[in-house]
């Protein structure tokens, strides 16, 4: 047995613990750059950071133009710190500043698919990350995914060092999240448990933690959902975001995930939104071509596992977990493909780049394209 395993250098996490930021950045520096999304701008604490402060609005996922102008800022301001507090957007675009930042060039240098993909070098800003939703875990993860308007893709930055210093999760931070993202989020949430429990990267110990995401989602989502002061319900989707987070960065991630990337930058729909709309389609697809041509494969096995996890219910087949998430989704009002603008005539083009992204890498089976299609379909 052997594999390796890295997270955040430190994790500081519970409800009202947010308060502890300014001691927690204090040991970097003096000098802070602030990189907040629009709702996080005025969180109380945040003017007590540093003796010298620039700040970066983060608006929606970040695109190439976004990251390069606030790189700018960095290599100019020199900041000993960079704190993001916000969604995952935010969370990413610091990422992408810290290590942009201590390297030579340009996004499209290093950015996969649409850029030259030179190595990064090991050796970042360092980045404290505190996030306001519960769904990407970039608090923990290696790679920053950014949209290239010109090439209408998202790709990724990717380096270990990219991984935050500390992630500090407050679960009282997501209260005020709205039922549409706290379910996009959420559904991001479980996607990077389940996809990574079953990657062909997975190991006994990401195997445990999204296991307890899986656990978490089942019991907090749509508690989060009907009431987002659920503070129970909140730790829950925090955590579940938190250990799906550690789990696909270092177990990988699959097809739901790999369909996410291109159909982000051909429809502009939100991420976890997209994620729901394919999830339970691609498992089904997974499940019936290991039973076709796979049947050996122990990825089936544990997909019956997780059922089991998601549903509560001890006899519960993979064909269960693949109707729970379907009937989870609707009810919690998720829209399809088709609703977040895919068109019929994009399909085979979608299919053809999630074939190459980079999170197909860890499906638990290499899909043919009939089969990428028949999920972009059945998710229409």
């Amino acid at each position: 047995m052997e594999f390796n395993f890295a997270t955040a250098g430190r994790i500081v996490f519970g409800a009202g613990r947010f308060k502890e930021l300014p001691g927690l950045v204090a040991g970097f520096g003096p000098r802070v750059m602030l990189v907040t999304g629009s709702h996080a701008a005025d969180l109380p604490g945040l003017e007590a950071l540093g003796s010298d402060r620039v700040r970066v609005l983060s608006h929606g996922e970040p695109t190439i133009p976004q990251v390069e102008d606030a790189v700018a800022t960095a290599r100019e301001f020199g900041p000993d710190v960079i704190v993001a507090v916000g969604g995952g957007s935010a969370i990413d675009t610091a990422k992408s500043v810290g290590i942009l930042a201590r390297n030579e060039g340009s996004v499209l240098d290093h950015i996969e698919v649409v850029g030259r993909g030179v190595p990064l070098e090991s050796r970042s800003i360092p980045v404290v990350a505190c996030p306001t939703t519960a769904g990407a875990g970039a608090e923990v993860t290696a790679n920053s995914p950014i949209i290239s308007p010109e090439h209408g893709i998202k790709a990724s930055l990717r380096s270990p060092a990219m991984i935050p210093d500390i992630a500090l999760i407050d679960p009282e931070l997501t209260i005020d999240t709205p039922p549409s993202v706290t379910a996009a989020s959420g559904f991001d949430a479980l996607t990077q448990c389940l996809e990574p429990y079953v990657s062909v990267k997975a190991n006994v110990l990401t195997d445990q933690l999204a296991a307890e995401g899986m656990r978490r989602a089942a019991s907090g989502l749509r508690r989060a959902w009907l009431d987002g002061t659920d503070v129970e319900a909140r730790t829950d989707m925090s955590l579940c975001s938190l250990f799906g987070g550690i789990s696909l960065a270092n177990a990988k991630l699959g097809a739901a995930h790999g369909l996410a990337a291109p159909l982000g930058g051909m429809t502009g729909g939100a991420h976890g939104d997209i994620c729901a709309a394919v999830l339970a389609a691609a498992t089904r697809v997974n499940v019936e071509s290991m039973i076709r041509r796979d049947f050996d494969n122990p990825a089936l096995r544990k997909y019956d596992r997780a059922a089991r996890i998601l549903t509560g219910r001890h006899d519960a087949r993979a064909a269960d977990g693949v109707e729970w998430i379907a009937d989870i989704v609707s009810d919690l009002q998720v829209p399809g493909l088709e609703a977040l603008g895919l068109q019929r005539s994009q399909i085979d083009e979608a299919a053809d780049a999630a074939l190459r992204a980079s999170s197909m890498k860890g499906n638990p089976i290499v899909l043919t394209h009939d089969e990428v299609v028949e999920i972009i379909d059945s998710s229409m």
